[in-house]
């Protein structure tokens, strides 16, 4: 009998004869494409970005990898759990259940597929998505498709839903070469995964299903309605309520991509070119603090003048670790030579070494911070030394000479304790000034005529935070630590001494005195200008001047950066740690209470009385000097400084024969709007007598 019934056996017969054709092709061909792929990718050879981070982990600066790519490490758990949560509902609801293949989404694919007469979604699941950032394919084949599907149950079966959540989120494509939710967020919201709004965890959700095409910096409106897209899908499935769905739809999408940070970049640069690309590398640096010393250096910079930087370092005084470190005042700025790290370059420090040379005659005993000593003309050899200000004070105390800066007295004292003796006593303590070309350690090294730099220049004051023991400087950890023992500085009872006359220092106006010990200098010729003081906690230097080092007329270290030091500290937080008290045995006492010998310096040899006074010797222009370069401000107007040593007051000063001072009875002054170009100087006294220089002002 035959009938539908009788062939029900034969259509039975032939469906599974089917299957099992279809069973062997395929097993066929997954068992030829697994031979064709090879060993497993697990992503363990992958080249993430070198980070520098914070003594927090904190990121202060990531660098682009060898192949171009914006690549940050980033984990599940670095990540904001609302996004994760969104991610998993937009992109693979069943993640957590499937075993790298889902049967339900790729039915689905092909269901949606047939009826619409194109793909609407891809069936993909996370895992397959790892497979294929794991091993790129450039074609979309069957064949490549079958081997996304084989490598997503491999790597099932090697790793965890945790590890592959991981290799997804660090290698997504988000445009251009940023790769990885950390990137992203950093790249086009300036701020780290960890807490994303609805809109913006969104967008991030909607980007690497066309990362080109939805790129915010390029298609805004394509990546907002990708982003509304995933809201409106979400908010369907319950993951985000209406009101939030309706807010992070009118929120504004990023236009354009946001530069990666770059704290700390002369510090976070070297430390990259130390260690193996891909390493994540920590820092002694605060973050919070290292970007608001960044903008006040900046600011305080670009106030100053035309092609003036500022650097400024503050350090631990209790272990010497450096908790910020500004180079520069813009790592771009061209202008300043922001790519110099100015924190490292070699300056005349100016009168920044005066503690030091008080310090070893307290150490000494020849003076005491009570002792009476001239401030008077006084000549050694050929060398006469004058004050900033010009002028003699007559009798002070040790403790005036060095809150005032006097350069005499200064100069009294180191010649008595031998400035060979001070050279060596900062080389012991890991300090090496820097000498002219065959020139030994000579009295002028007391008033800034040897080089330093601004680290080393710090690190003597942190000497002195620590009551006289050095400490080497650290950017990173114990072990970058010079290996070399220092030697003491100077014993407790000196540094206290130090500490107590320079806490009572001229403050610059609206700051409080007496809560830090700090000094300042300028070097000869207004070309630095120094500030560097310490409380019991840290210690700040600063450091004020034209990269290239040119002059930079009315810049001083009073003016110029001790404000920039007093500001630092105040970001420090309001409240100052106080110095110690004095050491045992130190002697407090008044002038008249002092033991004979230390009432009044006496050296064993008196420099010779200079023979001429200021008014016999002949006019000689300290300022601008014969032959100089005078590099002028192009912000404001610009005003040349003009010194004049030896002469009888008042003085005429001309410009190419022309009069453009007249009957000054001071020693400097100023030529206001001098032209561009060479120009012949010319200063006449009320004897008539004359001196020259030629100079090009620019």
């Amino acid at each position: 009998m035959t009938g539908p019934r009788s062939r029900w056996p034969l259509r039975l017969y032939a469906a599974l004869l089917a299957v099992i054709l279809v069973v062997n092709v395929a097993g066929f061909t997954a068992s030829e494409v697994l031979r064709r792929l090879g060993p497993l990718p697990l992503g363990r050879d992958l080249t993430y970005s070198t980070l520098v981070t914070d003594r927090d982990g904190r990121l202060l600066r990531p660098f682009i990898t060898r192949d171009g790519y914006w690549r940050l490490p980033v984990t599940s758990d670095e990540v904001d759990p609302r996004f994760l949560a969104m991610l998993i509902a937009y992109e693979d609801k069943r993640f957590y259940a499937h075993h790298g293949i889902d049967p339900k989404a790729l039915l689905r694919a092909a269901w949606q597929a047939v009826t619409h007469g194109h793909v609407v979604s891809g069936g993909s699941t996370l895992t397959m998505q790892v497979a294929r950032l794991l091993e790129p394919r450039p074609e979309r084949s069957f064949t490549d498709k079958l081997a996304e599907m084989v490598r997503a149950v491999q790597l099932e079966r090697r790793l965890s839903k945790k590890q592959i959540l991981d290799l997804y989120l660090a290698l997504a494509p988000y445009g251009g070469n940023v790769e990885g939710t950390r990137a992203a967020a950093l790249a086009y919201f300036g701020k780290e995964p960890k807490r994303l709004s609805t809109a913006e965890s969104a967008l991030l959700v909607a980007l690497p299903q066309a990362p080109e095409t939805r790129r915010p910096d390029r298609f805004p409106k394509q990546a907002i309605a990708a982003r509304n897209r995933v809201i409106a899908l979400l908010n369907g499935a319950g993951i985000v309520n209406a009101d939030q769905a309706q807010a992070a739809a009118a929120e504004e999408a990023p236009k354009g991509r946001l530069a990666f940070p770059m704290l700390a970049a002369h510090v976070a640069e070297r430390l990259a070119k130390s260690v193996p690309p891909g390493s994540v590398t920590p820092t002694t640096i605060t973050r919070d603090l290292q970007a608001s010393l960044e903008t006040l250096a900046r600011d305080r910079a670009l106030l100053i003048g035309s092609g003036v930087a500022a650097a400024i370092l503050v350090v631990d005084n209790k272990t010497g670790e450096v908790r910020a470190h500004v180079g520069g005042t813009g790592y771009f700025d061209t202008v300043r030579a922001g790519q110099m790290d100015l924190a490292q370059a070699v300056r005349s420090p100016g009168s920044t070494l005066k503690p030091f040379i008080y310090g070893l005659a307290f150490e000494d005993g020849i003076v005491h911070p009570e002792t009476l000593i001239d401030d008077r003309a006084v000549r050694y050899g050929a060398y006469a030394p004058e004050n900033f200000d010009d002028s003699f004070h007559g009798t002070v105390t040790v403790r005036t000479a060095l809150q005032q800066s006097l350069n005499v007295p200064a100069l009294q004292i180191l010649n008595a304790v031998g400035p060979d003796r001070l050279m060596a006593r900062l080389t012991n303590a890991g300090v090496k000034l820097v000498l002219p070309e065959n020139a030994g350690p000579g009295l002028a090294i007391g008033l800034g005529g040897a080089g330093i730099r601004l680290t080393d220049l710090a690190a003597l004051y942190v000497a002195l935070a620590r009551g006289g023991e050095p400490v080497a400087l650290s950017w990173q950890t114990a072990d970058e630590r010079n290996a070399r023992p220092l030697r003491r500085l100077f014993e407790p009872n000196a540094t206290w001494m130090i500490g107590d006359v320079l806490k009572g220092a001229p403050t610059p106006q609206n700051a409080i005195g007496g809560q830090i010990a700090f000094k300042t200098g300028t070097s000869y010729g207004y070309r630095d200008a120094w500030a560097v003081g310490y409380d019991g906690a840290d210690t700040i230097a600063v450091w004020v001047g034209r990269p290239d080092g040119a002059a930079v007329p009315g810049v001083i270290g009073r003016l110029a950066a001790a404000p920039i030091l007093f500001d630092a500290f105040q970001r420090l937080g309001p409240n100052r740690t106080p110095l110690g008290p004095a050491p045992p045995g130190t002697v407090i006492a008044r002038t008249n209470e002092l033991p004979a010998n230390l009432q009044r310096f006496r050296p064993n040899a008196l420099p010779e009385v200079a023979t001429t006074t200021q008014g016999d010797a002949p006019p000689a222009i300290a300022f601008p000097p014969d032959g100089a370069r005078i590099d002028l401000q192009d912000d404001q107007a610009p005003a040349l400084s003009l010194k004049v040593n030896g002469g009888t007051p008042p003085f005429t000063w001309l410009a190419d024969g022309v009069p453009i001072a007249q009957g000054e009875f001071r020693r400097d002054t100023f030529w206001d709007q001098p032209a561009r170009g060479f120009a012949r100087l010319s200063v006449i006294d009320a004897k008539g007598k004359t001196a020259t220089a030629r100079v090009r002002v620019e």
